[in-house]
């Protein structure tokens, strides 16, 4: 049997024929973008008729991007999508109602500017600190503008770094609210883990795991026996005469649970936030 070799111009029509699909498909994205758009105007008058809200929505976000790591196949990284919907998000939220990013630089640059860009994009404004406790106070002080501002703080403490949970206790302090990346895999290209800080949200939290600044007199309670109790010790300082400890906890419990849980009860415990359950793809 003879092969008739491939006629150029069918090859080159069918080029012609595929640009025009890739056209066509990035003409209906732009304009699903600006239909998107159009939804926006629409929820900021919703709004304002019903009495305003937070523009930030961490447990929906969370559930949106589940969905899109499920469903994804194909050459595309999921990489660039979680980064192109997380611009996107995070860019309609600041249309929606203008708000900052404040990140601690303390622990060099590079990888918290990364998962900034990474998870905001550059068109949200990126304020740098030099601590945690001036990236919460910076948040803090966002409370007296319409829209308030985010924080990012690294989820690892490192010994010699003060004790900056504590700025998160207090019933008008700023609040954990997320962590990020919401996916965790190997090579994330922003991979560091960070805490999302906002001033208290009133709806729309994601209540999976709790964060709690606990203090107890002498050494406090050791790793195994937070383990044994569903919680994560993420900081632990020496402080008057015992121990502060940074401890996540089941999404459920209150500072009342928190205390009862142990045979030594804290001599102080402040709810700090909640976020989503992480989720990983090996």
């Amino acid at each position: 049997m003879t092969i008739e070799p491939m006629n150029e111009n069918a090859a080159l029509e069918s080029l012609v024929e595929l640009r025009a699909e890739i056209d066509r498909i990035d003409g209906e994205m732009h304009e699903l973008l600006i239909e998107r758009g159009g939804i926006i105007d629409r929820l900021i008058a919703v709004k304002a008729r019903q009495g305003g809200g937070s523009a930030f929505r961490p447990g929906r976000e969370a559930d949106m991007m589940r969905i899109i790591a499920a469903r994804h196949r194909g050459r595309l990284p999921l990489d660039t999508v979680e980064s192109i919907w997380r611009v996107i998000i995070s860019t309609f939220t600041f249309v929606q109602s203008p708000y900052a990013v404040h990140a601690d630089m303390s622990g060099g640059d590079a990888a918290m500017r990364d998962s900034a860009r990474f998870h905001f994009g550059f068109t949200v404004p990126l304020a740098s600190h030099a601590s945690p406790r001036e990236t919460i106070a910076a948040v803090a002080a966002s409370a007296r503008t319409d829209g308030g501002d985010l924080g990012m703080l690294r989820a690892s403490w490192r010994k010699g770094e003060t004790r900056w949970w504590e700025s998160l206790a207090g019933e008008g302090a700023p609040k954990i609210i997320a962590r990020l990346p919401f996916v965790e895999r190997p090579d994330h290209p922003a991979g560091m883990p960070v805490f999302i800080i906002s001033n208290p949200l009133a709806e729309a939290a994601a209540r999976d795991v709790a964060l709690f600044a606990a203090q107890w007199s002498g050494e406090g309670p050791g790793d195994a026996a937070l383990t044994a109790l569903g919680c994560e010790c993420l900081g632990r300082d020496a402080a008057a005469g015992g121990v502060s400890l940074l401890a996540s906890a089941p999404g459920n419990w209150d500072e009342a649970r928190f205390r009862a849980a142990f045979a030594k009860a804290p001599r102080d415990v402040a709810w700090l936030g909640s976020h989503a359950e992480r989720f990983s793809l090996v």
